[in-house]
């Protein structure tokens, strides 16, 4: 049975565990504002890896910080978190509803990153990108588009929207997604939005990163750990690697995933 990390829809997250000793920090830049957590431990000196986390849709980077077990995740591996603020708690990827009337949040994502790098010693080789729904798929758009200022991206619940793009300037990635094949809020084959705006096909998705990494069409490999089943493409000609792992739940990301996704991404790390 998969044990749940989140399961409210929207990204809301599931708060059970008594909160952390150290709380995190706001933090701003001149188009908006960053939520942060320091591991608990570090000696001020050491470089840390770095997870951007993208919130859901009508949710912020507090909701994330709020979220105990990522928080004591992230102290256990030594990872700097850190979860921006969405303008109206939401974010303006590729298809994304009211796109034209929000910031531009390329341009955010870099100037909070480049804040981060100026506040803390990051580790240059471990700057990964993750979200849950809508900010799983503003996880997908920065693959696709701001490729360069990741190493691994580590999206959740949310792909590309409609229409999907034909190229990505940034090329080749490092990319593992999760999806619940029982999601109905974003669901594996996508769905309109009040006929208007329409959430992208997952599969259809991982074709186009395929191709875009030089990828066969079947995996090298299918492991399965408890409900979560995972197709990974290795051995691809960009000579980076994706994974799809799938569990029959909803809208949740499964608890040992986030864990599973950073031992993922040290591993790219270790190859670059």
């Amino acid at each position: 049975m998969i044990r749940l990390l989140l399961s409210l829809p929207l990204a809301a997250f599931l708060l059970t565990a008594p909160a952390r000793a150290e709380p995190a920090a706001s933090y701003a830049v001149e188009t908006g504002t960053y939520q942060a957590h320091v591991p608990a431990g570090w000696d001020g000196a050491a470089q840390l890896p770095l997870l951007m986390f993208f919130h859901g849709y009508g949710q912020s980077g507090e909701v994330v910080m709020g979220n105990t077990g990522l928080m004591r995740l992230a102290d256990a591996e030594g990872v700097l978190v850190i979860a921006p603020d969405g303008q109206e708690k939401r974010w303006s990827h590729q298809g994304a509803p009211l796109r034209e009337r929000l910031r531009d949040d390329d341009a955010f994502v870099r100037a909070v990153l480049a804040d981060a790098k100026r506040r803390w010693p990051v580790d240059s080789r471990r700057i990964w990108a993750s979200g849950f729904s809508i900010g799983g798929s503003m996880t997908w758009h920065q693959a696709c588009f701001q490729g360069g200022l990741f190493t691994a991206f580590l999206p959740v619940a949310g792909a590309f929207w409609r229409p999907h793009p034909e190229s990505c300037p940034s090329g080749p990635v490092n990319l593992m997604h999760v999806h619940g094949t029982g999601d109905t809020v974003v669901p594996m084959q996508g769905r309109p939005i009040r006929e208007v705006y329409h959430q992208g096909d997952v599969l259809t998705g991982m074709a186009f990163w395929r191709a875009q990494n030089g990828c066969p069409a079947d995996p090298a490999q299918v492991t399965e750990t408890g409900d979560l089943r995972c197709e990974i493409w290795r051995g691809c000609t960009s000579g980076r690697e994706l994974q799809l792992c799938l569990h029959p739940g909803g809208h949740i990301i499964p608890m040992d995933h986030m864990a599973r996704a950073i031992a993922w991404a040290e591993a790219r790390a270790a190859e670059r």
